[in-house]
């Protein structure tokens, strides 16, 4: 098996650079790590090399971290564990619900915002994943030029079968390195058996397609379905769809997580997210009444509304906080204009300074 290599990371590595190789548990990382090394030993790379995983918390598999300490004694390195100091990813979804509901009621949006990661806002791997790990990197091999592997594959995905196979970060000290990005899916299992490990038991046992969370913004049907199996995986099931329940927000948009596993919940958890599908279809017609040209866009608000905007909007406020039971400022016209008109002189000093 020949790795994918660029002229830039073929220097990095004469030059014995740092490589760090971020493992989740999943088999696209084991297969990059085995890759990396063997290409390293073959073309005698003298710098530290070293695995790095960042704990997601509760929402990891129980056996995700035993994977990658497995991978790190097989291949005699170093395993960095690295966390966000906030918490895991629970916790940063039910903190970002509450913030939703605390910039509602100061009128600091004009919608509810999802708590929820979304394919096209993925803070999951962003913030508890990508920030982590290079902060980590940085601090570690302070000055360094560095390589940061990772197990990215083009078969997976449109967005991914675009990507290159190396590119440098703003700063250009870290260079993101994808060695198996050309790899299909049987030679990523293939690798691993060669090597005498076992991928992550989600794969053979619990008959899933992808692991990377229990339960994962990115998963089908089926692997959602196959999860809530695992007795491991229901306490989170049901937090996941409490936070469900109180937000009225989908975990998948249109896909309620708690219509995945019914059985998993009480009678009175059944009942209430019967209630939240309700007042999630009441909120999109409600909020459905804003025009465009008063929704949300960076740097808002860029001007005053109109009275007609101010009573429509105020309008909408009370039918949303009556329905969520919100303690909400700014309910009538005049609320509403000092408000903007406070914010406008935020935007207007925080441009001059």
């Amino acid at each position: 098996m020949i790795v994918s290599r660029t002229p830039e990371i073929d220097a990095l590595i004469e030059d014995g650079a740092p490589v760090a190789i971020g493992v989740s548990g999943g088999k696209d990382s084991q297969a990059a790590a085995l890759a990396t090394f063997k290409h390293l030993d073959a073309v005698g790379h003298k710098g530290p090399r070293i695995l790095i995983h960042a704990d997601l918390g509760s929402v990891e598999w129980d056996d995700s971290f035993r994977i990658c300490e497995e991978l790190a004694e097989y291949l005699e390195c170093d395993l960095v564990v690295v966390r966000r100091k906030a918490g895991g990813l629970m916790e940063r979804w039910e903190s970002r619900w509450l913030s939703s509901k605390t910039r509602y009621e100061m009128l600091s949006t004009v919608t509810l915002v999802p708590c929820w990661s979304t394919p096209a806002m993925r803070f999951c791997t962003s913030e508890q994943k990508t920030h982590v790990i290079m902060a980590e990197l940085k601090r570690r091999f302070k000055g360094q030029k560095i390589i940061n592997v990772t197990g990215v594959r083009r078969e997976e995905s449109a967005t991914r079968a675009r990507m290159s196979v190396a590119d440098i970060d703003a700063g250009g000290q870290v260079w993101t390195w994808r060695p198996i990005i050309n790899l299909t899916v049987d030679h990523v299992f293939a690798m691993i058996d060669a090597s005498g490990l076992h991928p992550h038991p989600a794969y053979r046992i619990f008959g899933m397609g992808r692991v990377s969370c229990r339960y994962c913004i990115m998963s089908s049907m089926a692997d959602m379905i196959a999860a809530s199996a695992q007795p491991e995986s229901h306490d989170l099931y049901r937090q996941m769809v409490q936070l469900e329940i109180d937000s009225s927000f989908a975990f998948q948009g249109a896909r309620w997580l708690g219509d995945v596993a019914p059985q998993l919940l009480s009678p009175d958890m059944t009942r209430s997210l019967a209630f939240a599908k309700n007042r999630a279809v009441l909120r999109k017609h409600i909020e459905a009444q804003i025009t465009k040209p008063m929704l949300y866009v960076k740097g808002w608000p860029t001007r005053m509304l109109t009275n007609e905007e101010a009573d429509l909007l105020a309008s909408v406020r009370q039918q949303v906080s009556n329905l969520y039971g919100f303690k909400s400022d700014c309910l009538d016209v005049p609320s509403i204009h000092e408000r903007y008109g406070f914010l406008l002189a935020e935007n207007a000093r925080k441009a001059a300074a």
